[in-house]
């Protein structure tokens, strides 16, 4: 008889094992998602026009000036007569910034990027005041005059320091085109391109739940204060692929140089598989609604400065993207050569961008404040199953 042998009880293990998850579809970039609702702009889909508050882009460059969409975005109508003298005379008041303040700006390296001078100026700001978010709306609206009208004084106080240049203080005589125009260059250019610069600041005003408008309104969801949104939206704004698109547009131009040369550029470039800044956009299908407004005035000012070289070559480029590839330009491709024949240096643009841009971050902070939930998107997990800790002793 065979004997019995004793085997060890084998020993119980607990397998720690992740949790089956059903297989998620993905929204890369939020493409698609419609995470809450708006009252200050869209894009109508019938008429493929940015709307602000209800009225077309154009139209409002075409009858206003940007001061009048300023307290359009956040008072939701346009204002009558005294009403926009009173806005004025209260943004003209505040364009001033302290000692303190021009000290600082004194001291950024002269080679650092605008934007980055601009974002840690406005952050500053922040700092000569204790806010928090879900204020009452009208003191964040003064908050909001505020940047509206020291941004551009922060913007060409820089400028000029970084070129060994005095300051200019701003004016209160001058509107705000013009006063930033006198703060940068010691004068007031032609009417011709006060009405170019103050169309693009209108089409730049704002455009909805884009991706620094976003960011501003993710921040402002923690009950932060506008201060810090601005300061976010001003670091979302700065990439190439959102406000920086228009510096990268001028930049290829300035490479192409002629247009002799932008079919082979172009061509290159597809060969490579690179982006072509200024095409392309996630909301417009058949092309950006104001790319004609500021197509005319960029021709307005390629007259006056009778330089039509940068047009030439963007007629190039725009003609091959279009009938080739269906990928039609957006603002950015025109207002880049606008401002460079306006005579900004290509850093300036995003700041520019910024100066605008303030009206509409400021609309949606009031908005999200008004009616606020925290933004906090789920993600799908896709790394390593949970495990155990081994002893460093027995880890090979």
């Amino acid at each position: 008889m065979a004997s019995k042998v004793n085997k060890k009880p084998k020993k119980s293990v607990t397998k720690i094992r992740g949790p089956k998850v059903a297989k998620q579809e993905i929204f890369k970039g939020l493409a698609g998602v419609t995470v809450d609702t708006t009252s200050v702009s869209k894009v109508m889909p019938e008429t493929n026009s940015l709307t602000y508050r209800g009225y077309a882009v154009q139209d409002l460059a075409a009858n206003c000036k940007f001061e009048e969409v300023a307290y359009l975005l956040w008072h939701g109508e346009l204002p009558s007569r005294s009403q926009l003298r009173k806005f004025e005379k209260v943004e003209r008041s505040r364009r001033n910034i302290s000692r303190a303040h021009i000290d600082v700006i004194r001291q950024y390296p002269k080679r650092a990027h605008p934007m980055d001078t601009l974002r840690t100026s406005v952050s500053y700001l922040g700092t000569t005041e204790t806010a928090w978010g879900g204020e009452p709306a009208e003191r964040d609206r003064e908050r909001a005059m505020n940047m509206l009208a020291k941004i551009p004084t922060m913007i060409a106080t820089d400028y000029r320091f970084r070129r060994g240049l005095a300051r200019k203080a701003p004016r209160a005589d001058l509107s705000m085109s013009e006063n930033f125009f006198y703060m940068c260059f010691g004068k007031v250019p032609p009417k011709e391109v006060i009405r170019a610069f103050d169309i693009s600041l209108i089409l730049y005003a704002e455009h909805s739940f884009n991706a620094s408008t976003f960011t501003a309104r993710v921040i402002t969801s923690s009950r932060s204060d506008i201060y810090s949104a601005v300061t976010g939206g001003i670091g979302s704004l700065k990439g190439p692929l959102h406000g920086g698109a228009n510096e990268a547009v001028m930049q290829n131009l300035l490479e192409i140089k002629t247009p002799a040369r932008a079919e082979n550029w172009l061509r290159e470039k597809q060969a490579n598989k690179q982006l072509v800044m200024g095409f392309g956009h996630r909301v417009y299908k058949q092309g950006d609604s104001r790319v004609p407004t500021m197509r005319a005035a960029l021709e307005d000012l390629a007259a006056w400065k009778g330089d039509t070289r940068w047009l030439e070559i963007s007629d190039i480029l725009q003609n091959i993207m279009i009938s080739e590839k269906g990928i039609y330009p957006n603002l950015d491709f025109p207002a880049g050569p606008a401002y460079y024949l306006m005579g900004f240096e290509i850093d300036m643009y995003t700041p520019i961008f910024v100066m605008s841009r303030i009206t509409g971050w400021s609309a949606h902070v009031l908005e999200q404040n008004a009616s606020n939930s925290l933004i906090r998107p789920l993600s799908a997990y896709d790394g390593v199953r949970q495990r155990r800790v081994k002893p460093i002793a027995k880890r090979s």
